[in-house]
């Protein structure tokens, strides 16, 4: 059942990208992180005393141990974690991560960003994230999945369709997702899909779920070109990382919006044509040789030059924190669409935003990935099964409605596109938990 294409599958960067800092000093911890961004939206807000002291703290934390019987026959104890930050708005969600440097720290700040992540987008979800601190690189395929199954039991109490719904993150994709779905349901007595996403789509997955972060990216990057008045037929487009995020983005933009990539690249280098690159012979040369810089019909760059051409749209999609205060000024797009999680520093993101550039944040740029995974998770519920060409629809409207909320934020409290983000996600869970108010 576990065979090398689930691997490579999982392993590209994540479906669900979540929203790693990046507006934060690398000496906060994650969590310290998290706090500072919500004070910084807080006070834009004037919000009461009352509702930052809810929002500081995630409403549930768990710490579970996970014998597995490993294939030497000895058992190995892991330690694995979930922690649900709010469900104001809704059964919490957030993806699973399989990773050595898990802590709780980093969970606490990625459940709560997830909670952030899905009110951006006005889903009917709060946050949560879970992760175990293993490396999976180094277990067998059924180690994997014996490690899987024991943590969908321990953590079976709390979750389901209408409480937490999790999904695949660093590391793990719809094989990972079909043993917890598969032993979730064993313990209830009956098939329950809705309780996870990110599946096959023979078990109830959604179509559209593989390339829905690198869409997400091409709808708002559209979106800011008609509010610059840059022509979107035509407009040239660099990418930094093309992996699947960027690999996909690429395509769709090229053939579906019109737009021209000029630049791509990967962890070897970069390549540049400013006639344009035929994305499909790029790919193919990616998978036949390993990478991009083989590709005959363009000239070598570095990836550090890849940020600085003179183009109309910069997509920053591998690494975190590859725009910083050195590099900031020198950058030509004017629209900065953030496929990768925190690629932006502060210093950065001050810097472009004085020069008129658009910022759209990992917190909505990336978000893609969760849309869909809400898409599949009402598919579940109500046991139907959309068209590529339904989700993609639908995700078009929600991706166009949320990039113009954060817009107008913007606008209206005169600051930065990730700032605004903040603002519209805060506003929103906190007019949740008003409406609701405190029980008893």
């Amino acid at each position: 059942m576990f065979n090398n294409n689930t691997y490579k599958y999982s392993n590209f960067i994540y479906f669900d990208a979540e929203l790693t800092n990046s507006t934060s000093t690398q000496k906060a911890t994650p969590w310290e992180m998290a706090l500072q961004q919500l004070k910084k939206a807080a006070d834009l807000l004037n919000l009461e005393e009352d509702l930052r002291e809810v929002l500081s703290h995630p409403q549930r934390e768990v710490q579970v141990s996970l014998p597995v019987r490993m294939d030497n026959g000895k058992v190995k104890v892991f330690t694995g974690y979930r922690v649900q930050h709010n469900n104001a708005r809704g059964p919490y969600k957030g993806g699973i991560r399989y990773h050595p440097n898990v802590s709780l720290d980093e969970v606490r700040a990625l459940a709560m960003w997830m909670t952030w992540k899905t009110a951006v987008l006005d889903l009917p979800l709060g946050g949560a994230k879970g992760g175990i601190i293993c490396d999976p690189k180094t277990l067998s395929p059924g180690e994997v999945e014996r490690l899987t199954r024991r943590y969908a039991y321990a953590i079976s109490g709390i979750i389901g369709p209408y409480e937490d719904v999790p999904a695949p993150d660093v590391y793990t994709g719809p094989q990972h997702m079909a043993w917890i779905m598969d032993t979730y349901s064993a313990l209830k007595g009956h098939l329950e899909p809705g309780v996870i996403t990110g599946k096959p789509i023979e078990i109830g997955g959604s179509l559209g779920r593989n390339d829905s972060t690198s869409r997400g990216v091409a709808i708002v990057v559209a979106e800011a070109a008609k509010k610059l008045n840059i022509n979107v037929k035509g407009a040239t487009v660099s990418i930094q990382g093309f992996g699947n995020v960027g690999s996909n983005a690429a395509i769709i933009m090229a053939k579906e919006y019109g737009m021209k990539v000029v630049a791509v690249s990967d962890s070897k280098g970069g390549i540049y044509n400013k006639n344009g690159l035929n994305v499909d012979k790029v790919l193919a040369e990616k998978e036949k040789s390993g990478t991009v810089t083989t590709y005959k019909d363009a000239e070598k760059i570095t990836n550090d030059e890849v940020l600085t051409l003179d183009v109309d749209v910069l997509v920053p999609a591998a690494l975190e924190q590859v725009i910083t205060k050195d590099n900031a000024g020198k950058i030509k797009a004017k629209i900065i669409g953030e496929g990768a999680n925190g690629p932006t520093t502060p210093e950065a993101d001050e810097i472009l935003y004085q020069k008129g550039a658009v910022v759209i944040p990992d917190i909505l740029a990336n978000s893609g990935g969760v849309t869909v995974s809400y898409f599949e998770w009402v598919q579940d519920l109500e046991r139907l099964q959309w068209s590529l060409e339904q989700v993609n629809k639908m995700l078009e409207q929600k991706m166009v409605k949320a990039f113009n909320d954060v817009y107008d934020a913007s606008k209206k409290y005169k600051t930065d596109m990730r700032t605004a983000a903040l603002t519209v996600a805060v506003s929103r869970v906190s007019q949740a938990i008003k409406l609701r108010g405190i029980w008893p």
